[in-house]
C-alpha cells in the first residue's frame, strides 16, 4: 500500500456547443464498473500533471489536447481498493472528429457529451451518495459560466 496518495489527472473535454465528455468504463473495471466517468488517469513516476492529462486523453480517446482552459479543482478520494488518490480536474479543449473518439478497447465502453440539464445520467452504477462525477461536473459547468462558454 502506497504511503502517498496517488496523483491523478482529469480532463473534462468541452465541446464547441458547451456540452462535456463522459465515457462509460467498461463492467470489467476493479473501481467503479459500468459508470460514468472523465477521461483522465494516475500519473506515471516523475510526470508533470500537464503531460498526464495530454497523455490520458490521448489514450483514452484518440484526440490530442490542445490547450487547458483552467483548472476545476482539487478532490481527494479512497476508492474501494483502499488506495487514498488526489484528482486534479481541467476543463480542456482537444483536436480531433469530436463525433468519433477511440475509446481505450477494455476500459470503456460508450460515450455521451452532456449538457448540464443531462447530468442525472452520471449517478448510474454508482454507489448511494457517491456524487463525486456528477459534481465535478456541476463544477465544470459553474467553471464555464465564469469564463464565458
Amino acid at each position: 500500500m502506497p504511503t502517498e496518495p496517488l496523483r491523478c489527472a482529469g480532463a473534462l473535454i468541452v465541446h464547441d456547443d458547451g456540452r462535456l465528455f463522459f465515457q462509460r468504463r467498461s463492467p470489467e473495471r476493479r473501481l467503479f464498473p459500468n459508470a460514468w466517468d472523465v477521461v483522465g488517469g494516475h500519473l506515471e513516476p516523475g510526470e508533470e500533471i500537464e503531460d498526464a492529462l495530454s497523455r490520458e486523453v490521448a489514450e483514452e480517446t484518440g484526440w490530442s489536447l490542445s490547450h487547458v482552459l483552467g483548472r476545476i479543482g482539487e478532490f481527494r478520494w479512497t476508492g474501494d481498493d483502499g488506495v487514498p488518490r488526489i484528482e486534479t480536474d481541467f476543463l480542456v479543449r482537444v483536436d480531433g472528429d469530436l463525433s468519433r473518439p477511440r475509446l481505450e478497447a477494455g476500459k470503456h465502453t460508450k460515450f455521451r457529451w452532456l449538457a448540464e440539464r443531462d447530468l442525472a445520467v452520471l449517478d448510474e452504477n454508482r454507489n448511494a451518495g457517491d456524487g463525486q462525477i456528477r459534481r465535478i461536473a456541476e463544477d465544470a459547468f459553474a467553471a464555464l459560466r465564469s469564463i464565458g462558454l
